[in-house]
């Protein structure tokens, strides 16, 4: 049984609310936490879904 996950898209502009990055600071912390997501290496975890 193969499960599927929708796009992870930070830049995604949504109806309601605005895009959060528009609302953020240049150096707000949420920037450096999506960055680091980005490069977690999730493969062992992500496989057995």
């Amino acid at each position: 049984m193969s499960k599927t996950y929708l796009p992870y898209d930070p830049d995604q502009r949504l109806l309601l609310p605005a895009a959060l990055w528009e609302w953020l600071p240049e150096d707000h912390l949420a920037y450096f936490i999506s960055d680091l997501v980005d490069q977690l290496e999730l493969s062992e975890i992500t496989v057995r879904y």
